[in-house]
């Protein structure tokens, strides 16, 4: 999948995760959270293994996590992929 624009999901409240997705020739991944030192790599590796499942090769991902369980980051990271590709959806 290819990132074709800007998009956003989440919010900064507590518990949740706020994405944002933009075009960029190689793919960057920067994450803020108040976790990281203790949950940072297992949010990282959510977040790899679902742009693998979408075949998304470039982007710059910005994550901003306010303790967000797995399942509230692969939704949130799932909505912004559906609003960013090009194919509106997995391939």
């Amino acid at each position: 999948m290819k990132v074709d624009k800007k998009a956003r999901a989440g919010t900064l409240e507590s518990g949740d995760l706020f994405v944002t997705i933009e075009p960029s020739e190689k793919l960057e991944i920067s994450l803020e959270s108040p976790v990281k030192d203790q949950y940072g790599d297992a949010i990282l590796q959510t977040v790899r293994e679902l742009l693998d499942q979408w075949g998304v090769e470039s982007g710059r991902i910005t994550l901003a996590d306010q303790g967000a369980l797995d399942c509230t980051i692969r939704a949130r990271l799932t909505t912004a992929l559906r609003r960013a590709g090009s194919q509106g959806d997995k391939s």
